[in-house]
């Protein structure tokens, strides 16, 4: 089967030819194209900067197993497959420990730049969520700015923070943009998604393909959609209603987050395979997956339930753009709209769900 990035031609890009590990990536030409133009000679660090759900992450590990293949990036070594399973010695994805990066992290990265390359001829230190850098900056700046010859930094971040600015100044910027729909509708149907359900989750991930990936591989995708949109029907003055569909609702997400439960327990089994086959006893590294595991179940939550109010929104959304419609119908319908859009926005805070939705439904209720 071919990959998205393969199926979108990227075989050669701006007269460069990309290696089949980096073929990977997809929907990030410009990205894609910078990359492996610096293969035959790459730089000691850089910033891959762009949303979450860009395929920022993935292409930081595809980068690094070129960087580290003796063939260049062939994708079917040794070496490669090492890199891709998270078991190669000299590529290592740090996470952070808590909520932000602290200097204990970044003294620890600093000693683990140091050390020398076990295997390949250079080692690979990706750093994720550097937007969090805070107050531990100053601790990497010297070490990102010279590390040694044989060690390459790839720092992941959403947007240069002020805290990033220096460290940002020291790294080549590769972008990684949000995609369209039909990208990432593309990207699903070359990896053998069925064409209407791949147009479905594509509307439905915001332009990101991790989430347009985990819907395709979600049976309930189609219900909860159309759950969303009923609700209006359900609404019938009573509290009892909005609470009853406002607990139907956030089962259904939790239904969902259950399907991401099910693939970190693959990822937290085999990385505790490969802790006992090396003989790793630290709790370190387990924990850095749970804490990232923790981070992307309230992810995927938040994106959920921001997806299932934008179906909403349609719901009222039609309403005001129907033709005629008494003015009374239309003013309701944009109130609606507004207060759904406000409920969006404040997802971002990380309030109770609960609460939120139910304030919401009887909003809604309010105004018919």
């Amino acid at each position: 089967m071919r990959t998205g990035a393969e199926a979108a031609g990227t075989r050669h890009l701006g007269g460069r030819d990309v290696p089949p590990v980096l073929r990977r990536v997809a929907g990030q030409p410009r990205a894609l194209s910078l990359l492996a133009g610096t293969l035959v000679a790459p730089v000691h660090a850089y910033l891959f900067r762009g949303p979450v759900g860009t395929g920022r992450r993935e292409a930081a590990v595809l980068f690094a197993a070129a960087l580290v293949c003796p063939d260049g990036g062939c994708g079917t070594c040794a070496s490669c497959r090492d890199v891709l399973a998270g078991r190669h010695p000299d590529v290592t994805v740090v996470e952070r420990s808590g909520a932000s990066i602290l200097v204990g992290d970044a003294r620890a990265i600093v000693e683990l730049a140091q050390r020398g390359p076990a295997v390949a001829a250079r080692q690979v230190v990706v750093l994720t969520d550097f937007d969090l850098v805070g107050s531990a900056a100053p601790v990497l700046l010297k070490t990102v700015e010279e590390p040694p010859a044989t060690t390459v930094f790839v720092v992941i971040a959403e947007s240069v923070t002020p805290g990033l600015v220096t460290i940002a100044s020291r790294c080549v910027e590769v972008e990684f943009v949000p995609l369209d729909a039909a990208t990432v509708e593309a990207v699903l149907v070359s990896e053998g998604v069925a064409p209407d359900l791949a147009a479905a989750c594509a509307a439905a991930a915001s332009g990101r393909i991790d989430r347009a990936r985990l819907l395709a591989r979600d049976p309930g995708f189609a219900a909860r959609q159309s759950a969303w949109r009923a609700v209006p029907g359900r609404l019938d003055g009573t509290g009892a209603a909005v609470a009853a569909v406002v607990s139907e609702l956030l089962s259904a997400v939790e239904e969902l987050v259950g399907v991401v439960r099910e693939r970190q327990g693959q990822e937290a089994a085999a990385a505790a395979a490969e802790a006992e086959r090396s003989g790793d006893r630290s709790s370190a590294r387990r924990q850095a997956i749970e804490e990232r595991h923790k981070r992307e179940q309230r992810r995927v939550r938040t994106d959920e339930i921001r997806a299932g109010l934008a179906a909403l929104a349609s719901v009222y959304g039609a309403r005001v753009a129907s033709s005629p419609s008494p003015p009374c119908r239309v003013a309701a319908a944009a109130g609606a709209v507004d207060a759904i859009d406000v409920a969006a926005s404040s997802l971002g805070r990380n309030p109770n769900e609960e609460l939120l939705l139910s304030a919401l439904l009887l909003r809604l209720d309010s105004l018919g």
